[in-house]
């Protein structure tokens, strides 16, 4: 008896393996720990100080409606810390013009209304011909997943300094999906 091939499903995979081939054969010329930011108060961060960390990427945004992520991103920050984990935030005024205040202004709302510990970075562009260069690595290695759609988009770096996942805005710091993902790269 001839088994009956199904073309539509056969297609469809296809289709997504081709949507996934970038990421599966990311060349990597540079990790993530390769490049250096500024800090919110003007700093430079080299990020090979987090070597060998894991790391979260977070375009953050002061008046969004995600912006109660960040006691999220705080109480992940919290529990991991000490575990080689880092959060790190990218204030950016791309999506609704969400974060119009200076750096001194976006420190001020993160610490008092938040009270932020983890590391904020200046504020930047995160997508377009003008995004930090660390979100034009991030594209050219894993492709579109990793271009923010809107405020508090997430990107998971493992401690190789290759990206792990991405995340949605939608999806909490606390979900069960990030966790995990953060977890399994913790032990």
């Amino acid at each position: 008896m001839k088994k009956k091939v199904n073309f539509k499903l056969i297609f469809i995979i296809i289709l997504i393996s081709m949507f996934n081939l970038k990421s599966v054969f990311a060349k990597y010329d540079k990790v993530f720990f390769d490049f250096k930011l500024k800090s919110i108060s003007g700093d430079e961060i080299n990020l090979s100080d987090y070597r060998g960390k894991t790391v979260l990427l977070v375009n953050v945004a002061s008046r969004c409606g995600f912006t109660k992520q960040y006691d999220d991103l705080q109480k992940i920050w919290d529990t991991y810390k000490n575990k080689d984990f880092v959060v790190i935030g990218m204030p950016s005024n791309q999506f609704g013009s969400q974060e119009p205040g200076t750096n001194d202004e976006i420190k001020e709302f993160c610490e008092v209304n938040f009270n932020i510990t983890f590391p904020m970075m200046e504020k930047t562009d995160v997508k377009g011909d003008n995004a930090h260069e660390v979100y034009k690595w991030a594209f050219k290695n894993h492709g579109k997943s990793t271009i923010p759609k809107w405020n508090f988009h997430k990107i998971l770096i493992n401690p190789n300094g290759k990206i792990e996942d991405t995340f949605m805005s939608f999806t909490r710091p606390t979900s069960k999906k990030i966790i995990n993902s953060i977890e399994n790269l913790l032990n």
